[in-house]
């Protein structure tokens, strides 16, 4: 039977100073304890339960209901009570349980994984993770006896010749669900109100039970968050994480120290990122794409051999092989860019699709429009689509030229091959293969400047 995973995400994160409980603030895009949850998942787990406090609602709407189970601790009473908390979600349940802590978020389902095989092959009934740590520190220390684990001593609590050892407990176990009737035995510490779930290495060995210490994983990967200083080194290190795999698979960094990718964006072989580059959520880039400086695209789909220009944003977008975008341009959410289609500097759009080959290269605004294949954008255009209350549609068909400074009053339809007249306001529909032009005729009042020129200037003269 795969071990169930249980999440202990109930802590308020006071050394964080904010009003945002410590498991909800963001790294690299996504709040910790969803990495977590996303290891659990990745590592294998039967079943994953959550341990939340105060901040349940929260967190539910983050994370969702799927796949997860939540258990609420109503009084912060330590480790070993958040633990009890989950107790209820796993009645029924007889095998081996993964314990997290929801402020690992750089922990992997590989180690994970490593972990699992150690505690199998080992035949033990609880083993706990640990690692070397480098003083300053303030983790609790792996206190062995002949060479096997006796008891965990929290910081705090060690003396100096115990706050010498660098080896050091992860918050990390594996036990037998039958083990977890020993919480029971954990007594109250004094000082602190709280349940120390470490307590209970020393009560398992007591009874008799087989207890392991497995030294994996670095210091960097294991490291729990607790201030914003440890939640930017934490950032660094799944930069440079991030970046390392991708360039493995063949992506090209022109500064990978500079860009910021979300673990969940994908992108294709022989694709350039260039300095300053931000790619979030779960964006999707093709291969032998560009993407130039000070771009930001989000939740996006890039097709092969797109290219990006810079000082870009793109949102919640589609754009389709061999197309262009930027410089300065914004894709808004719901817009699809079609093949080799262009769009360039200052264009803005907005839940719009542009067919195949079109063109809008400068100063143009398309909102709420359908363009098909092959049209020419002119400078200075406008779709015309909100009226102060509701929004309208603009249709341009295949082949149309739209001239400079046109304003498309929605819902307004041009049939295909039309021309617009540059200057034009259209507010009707225009014909397939016609002309439409909308312009006062232009009228020159010869001498008019000096006319109205003032006296005292003519007398200056």
């Amino acid at each position: 039977m795969k071990p169930t995973t249980i999440i202990l995400a109930a802590g308020a994160g006071t050394r964080m100073k904010s009003s945002v409980p410590k498991v909800l603030h963001k790294l690299m895009g996504k709040p910790l304890i969803a990495h977590v949850v996303d290891a659990a998942h990745a590592f294998g787990s039967s079943k994953c339960i959550v341990v939340l406090g105060k901040h349940t609602q929260a967190a539910k709407d983050i994370l969702g209901t799927n796949q997860i189970t939540y258990a609420l601790q109503e009084k912060q009473d330590g480790t070993a009570g958040a633990l009890r908390a989950a107790l209820p979600a796993l009645r029924g349940f007889n095998g081996d349980v993964l314990i997290l802590s929801g402020d690992t978020p750089l922990v992997t389902p590989e180690l994970l994984k490593k972990f699992l095989k150690q505690h199998k092959q080992n035949k033990k009934d609880l083993s706990v993770m640990t690692f070397n740590a480098e003083p300053p520190h303030a983790y609790g220390r792996i206190i062995r006896e002949s060479g096997k684990i006796a008891r965990i001593v929290e910081d705090k609590d060690a003396s100096p010749e115990e706050k010498q050892i660098n080896e050091v407990n992860s918050g990390i176990y594996l036990m037998k669900s039958s083990v977890l009737k020993l919480l029971r035995n954990i007594s109250l510490n004094k000082a602190k109100g709280e349940y120390y779930l470490t307590d209970i290495v020393a009560i398992a060995l007591k009874k008799g039970l087989k207890a392991g210490a497995h030294m994996l994983g670095s210091e960097t990967e294991l490291t729990g968050i607790n201030t914003r200083a440890e939640l930017q080194r934490a950032t660094l290190f799944m930069r440079y994480r991030i970046t390392a795999d991708l360039m493995q698979q063949g992506v090209t960094f022109i500064d990978a120290s500079s860009v910021f990718i979300s673990s969940e964006a994908k992108i294709g072989q022989d694709t350039i990122i260039y300095p300053n580059v931000h790619i979030e959520g779960k964006t999707i880039i093709g291969k032998g794409c560009t993407i130039y400086p000070n771009s930001r695209i989000a939740d996006s789909r890039l097709a092969d051999g797109v290219i990006i220009k810079d000082s870009t944003l793109i949102e919640s977008s589609e754009i389709k092989q061999g197309a262009a975008v930027g410089p300065f341009a914004h894709l808004r959410p719901g817009s699809v860019i079609g093949e080799s289609a262009k769009i360039g500097n200052f264009v803005e759009i907005k839940k719009s699709v542009v067919g195949k080959g079109s063109k809008a290269s400068h100063l143009t605004y398309i909102g709420d429009a359908v363009i098909g294949k092959d049209v020419n954008i002119g400078a200075g255009t406008i779709t015309c689509n909100y009226d102060g209350k509701n929004k309208f549609r603009t249709e341009i068909q295949d082949n149309v030229f739209i001239g400079s400074d046109t304003q498309l009053v929605a819902p307004v339809k041009v049939g295909r091959r039309a021309y617009v007249g540059a200057g034009s306001t259209i507010t009707h529909d225009v014909p397939a293969d016609a002309l439409a032009v909308s312009r006062t005729p232009q009228k020159n009042i010869s001498g008019w400047v000096k006319k109205r020129a003032p006296k005292t200037e003519k007398k200056g003269k």
